[in-house]
C-alpha cells in the first residue's frame, strides 16, 4: 500500500522512494508535477514543540525576512513549504513537511569536495569553482545571519551545489531562530563540524552565530584543499589520533601551529591558500572568527581577474598567483610516486577510502553520510 501524508486542510500526497534517513527524519519522494520531498520525523525528542517549530516555519515563509531569502533561481533554500502527517491522528502519527527537492537543481555538496567525485559527477569543476562554491556559501550563511537565523548543525550533508559552485542548504527544522517572541533552539551538532565549545556540551545546548563561523571555515577549507579538514593529522607529540573533534579541543592544526600535526606529503600545502584567507582561518580557529560576510568579500577578491592562474601543462589546474608554480602537479607526482611505492592497492588513497565514495544517502538525504566524511575517527591524513 502506497504512504501518503496529508495536511491540515485534508489535501493528500502520495510518496515514492525512500531518498534517505538519517539521527532524526526519513526522506521520500513526493508524487507531484513540483520537484517536492517530504521530510517525516517518527520520533522527535518533543512531538507537540515539533509541531510547533514546523508550523511556525511555515508561516515564516510568507515573512519578508524568509522572502528575501527564497528569492532567485534556484532557490537556496529547502523552506517547509507545508506540514503533512501521515498514519492518522493518534500516537501511530508521523509528522513531517513537505519542502523543495533540491537534487531537480543541485549535486550532493560532497561531490564538490574530493577530486574523484569532481571527475565523475562534476567533469568541468576546476579550484575557481570551488573557490567560487566557498564563496556562495559564505554569501548564503550571511544572509541567514543577517535575518536571524543560526544553522547549528552545518555540516556538508545539508548542503547542496551545482556545477557552477552555486550553494544551497536543507533541513531546516533544525535551525535555531525566533518567532513571536519564542526561541525556537537548535539542538543538532556533528562531529567534526562543532565549534570547541559545543563539543561535549549537554544535548540541547543552543548554537550561536560564532559555532556557525567556526564551521563555515572548516567547510571553507575543505572546499579548497581537496576535502582536507583543517584538524586533520596525527598529533605530532606522539599522542594516539582519536578524531578531528579530540584535534578541535586541543587546537591541532597546521595552520595554527605546523609542528602540531604530522601530514602526508599527499596532503594539499598550506601555500596552496592565498595569504589573506590563510589569516582568515587562523582568525577562525584561534582567534575572532570572522563573520560570514568577511568570507564572502575575501573569496570575492580572491576570484577577481588577475588572482587566478591556469597551468600550462593542464588547463584543469588552477591555483592563485601567489604560487610560483602549480601545486596540483606536484600533487599528481607526489601522487604517482606514492603509487609506484605502494602498489595497485595504494592507487586512489590519496583520500582514503573517502576519495571514492559516490554520496551514497547524501544524494536525497536528511542528515546521511556525505561523499568523503566521516567523524574523523578514521582520518585518512593521518597515514
Amino acid at each position: 500500500m502506497a504512504l501518503t501524508v496529508v495536511s491540515g486542510t485534508g489535501r493528500e500526497w502520495r510518496l515514492t522512494e525512500r531518498i534517505g534517513s538519517g539521527s532524526e527524519g526519513i526522506v521520500y519522494g513526493v508524487d507531484d508535477a513540483r520537484p517536492l520531498v517530504a521530510k517525516l520525523v517518527p520520533d522527535p525528542p518533543a512531538p507537540a514543540a515539533y509541531r510547533r517549530r514546523i508550523a511556525r516555519l511555515v508561516r515564516q515563509r510568507r515573512e519578508p525576512r524568509t522572502v528575501r531569502l527564497l528569492a532567485g533561481a534556484p532557490v537556496r533554500v529547502a523552506w517547509p513549504m507545508v506540514v503533512v502527517r501521515t498514519g492518522g491522528p493518534g500516537a501511530d502519527g508521523v509528522d513531517g513537511y513537505l519542502m523543495t527537492d533540491m537534487r531537480h537543481a543541485y549535486q550532493p555538496f560532497a561531490h564538490m569536495l574530493t577530486p574523484a567525485a569532481r571527475r565523475v559527477f562534476l567533469p568541468g569543476a576546476t579550484w575557481a569553482t570551488t573557490l567560487g562554491a566557498a564563496r556562495s556559501l559564505a554569501r548564503l550563511l550571511a544572509d541567514l545571519h543577517a535575518e536571524g537565523y543560526t544553522v547549528g548543525d552545518l555540516k556538508p550533508d545539508n548542503l547542496w551545489v551545482d556545477e557552477r559552485g552555486g550553494v544551497g542548504i536543507a533541513d531546516v527544522d533544525s535551525w535555531q531562530f525566533t518567532d513571536g517572541g519564542e526561541t525556537f533552539p537548535g539542538r543538532m551538532g556533528t562531529p567534526g563540524h562543532t565549534a570547541p565549545e559545543r563539543i561535549g556540551a549537554p544535548r540541547g545546548t543552543p548554537p550561536d552565530g560564532a559555532s556557525d563561523r567556526f564551521v563555515l571555515a572548516v567547510l571553507v577549507h575543505q572546499l579548497l584543499t581537496d576535502g582536507l579538514h583543517p584538524f586533520a593529522g596525527h598529533p605530532a607529540d606522539g599522542r594516539d589520533y582519536l578524531s578531528y573533534d579530540d584535534n578541535i579541543l586541543h587546537g591541532r592544526c597546521r595552520l595554527l601551529d605546523r609542528t602540531s600535526v604530522v601530514l602526508p606529503r599527499s596532503a594539499p600545502p598550506a601555500d596552496l591558500l592565498p595569504r589573506r584567507l590563510r589569516d582568515l582561518f587562523r582568525a577562525a580557529f584561534g582567534g575572532v572568527r570572522p563573520p560570514a560576510s568577511a568570507w564572502a568579500e575575501a573569496l570575492a577578491a580572491e576570484s577577481a581577474p588577475g588572482r587566478l592562474r591556469t597551468c600550462a601543462a593542464d588547463a584543469r589546474h588552477v591555483h592563485t598567483v601567489e604560487r610560483p608554480w602549480c601545486p596540483w602537479c606536484d600533487l599528481a607526482e607526489t601522487g604517482r610516486k606514492h603509487s609506484r611505492k605502494a602498489g595497485p592497492e595504494g592507487v586512489g588513497q590519496h583520500g582514503g577510502k573517502a576519495a571514492g565514495r559516490d554520496g551514497g544517502k547524501a544524494a536525497g538525504r536528511d542528515d546521511g553520510k556525505a561523499a568523503g566524511q566521516d567523524d574523523g575517527k578514521d582520518d585518512p591524513w593521518q597515514k
